[in-house]
């Protein structure tokens, strides 16, 4: 088993989430699915209490081509899990690949064994090792250096699009705004750029930025919206596994050895960074979230229809609130203010 065993110990800490059962008649439990060196652990998703383990070499599935996988922990075995997660199923076929691969196979040529095994561990290393990185160190990086990341992620963007608006009286009123949507703590920083932006988008940090256009509407509704959707954003996908899978997996590994990136690991992010366009979370999602912020979706759905999203604009405005229920978001002194923020030097 030695050959088995360095592919096992490759997908140490792999972890998706699955649908275990005890038996065949038991309810399906959410779990975590958690890859060890030998074993399959399975976890409550809630707990953290381990409900069972599996030996990896043992583990087979028994729906070949159907959807979704389920595996058991043996021929006879009771148990059940459900799987979907890609990387996990990959992980999975791989690892049997390299377990049947260093048993003794009579009539076969040696190389074929050795060929079989080198082919998984190449498959592991390129397809499942960047994103146990990346997971692994996203899951480490203290608040400061979240922050100092941001702000080194913010320069690479501002570069093309120019320097964030600084009016001075514009900026209070942009902090007012932000601890309306956001609350007084952990509140995200809100920068306006001149130009070159074109949609909201966020950097690791509690990093929102904004395009101008917002701030010339007739009321600080829209630029509420777009900041409130942007901080969801990055609740639902932490920015910085963009920034790291960026950087390279030699710039993730000397960020996670040494605490910091190299001076050019985010040389070119500005580009690709403006060239994406992450998708909007589901309407529900939003339509929950603007309630309990105290926000209406209409005001940012009319900017967005005005700006190129007229199909997520028409789906957002379906879920707007009648005017008249919430309260306004600044006084009228403090919008005229922000919208100053980006006339002023």
């Amino acid at each position: 088993m030695t050959g088995s065993k360095t592919a096992l110990s490759k997908y140490q800490r792999l972890e998706s989430i699955g649908l275990w059962r005890d038996t065949p008649e038991g309810q399906r439990r959410e779990v975590v699915v958690l890859m060890g060196e030998a074993t399959l652990v399975i976890s409550d998703f809630r707990s953290g209490r381990a409900l069972s383990h599996w030996s990896l070499p043992a583990v087979q599935r028994i729906n070949p081509g159907q959807k979704p996988a389920i595996f058991a922990p043996g021929e006879d075995s009771p148990e059940s899990v459900e799987i979907d997660d890609e990387h996990m199923l990959a992980a999975l076929k791989m690892v049997q690949s390299a377990v049947r691969a260093a048993r003794p196979h009579p009539g076969r040529l040696r190389g074929l064994l050795i060929g079989a095994s080198l082919l998984a561990l190449a498959g592991l290393v390129t397809f499942v090792l960047p994103r146990v990185l990346v997971s692994h160190t996203v899951s480490v990086v203290p608040p400061t250096k979240r922050a100092e990341l941001g702000m080194r992620a913010l320069d690479e963007v501002t570069r093309l699009t120019g320097t964030p608006c600084t009016g001075e009286l514009g900026l209070p009123a942009l902090a007012e705004l932000s601890e309306r949507v956001f609350g007084a703590e952990n509140t995200p920083i809100l920068f306006v750029l001149p130009e070159g932006l074109t949609r909201p988008a966020h950097l690791p940090g509690g990093v929102i930025l904004l395009p101008r256009s917002l701030i010339e509407e007739d009321a600080p509704d829209a630029l509420a919206g777009a900041a409130l959707i942007e901080g969801l954003r990055a609740k639902q996908s932490d920015p910085m596994h963009g920034l790291l899978y960026h950087a390279g997996l030699r710039a993730t590994f000397e960020l996670l050895t040494s605490g910091d990136l190299p001076a050019s690991a985010l040389d070119g992010f500005g580009e690709e960074f403006l060239r994406n366009e992450a998708a909007l979370p589901s309407v529900p999602v939003l339509a929950g979230a603007f309630n309990t912020a105290g926000l209406r979706i209409g005001p940012y759905a009319d900017w967005l229809a005005a700006h190129g999203g007229g199909e997520e604009a028409a789906a957002l405005a379906a879920a707007d609130v009648p005017d008249g229920t919430l309260s306004p978001l600044l006084p009228d002194d403090s919008w005229m203010a922000l919208q100053s923020v980006c006339s002023e030097g």
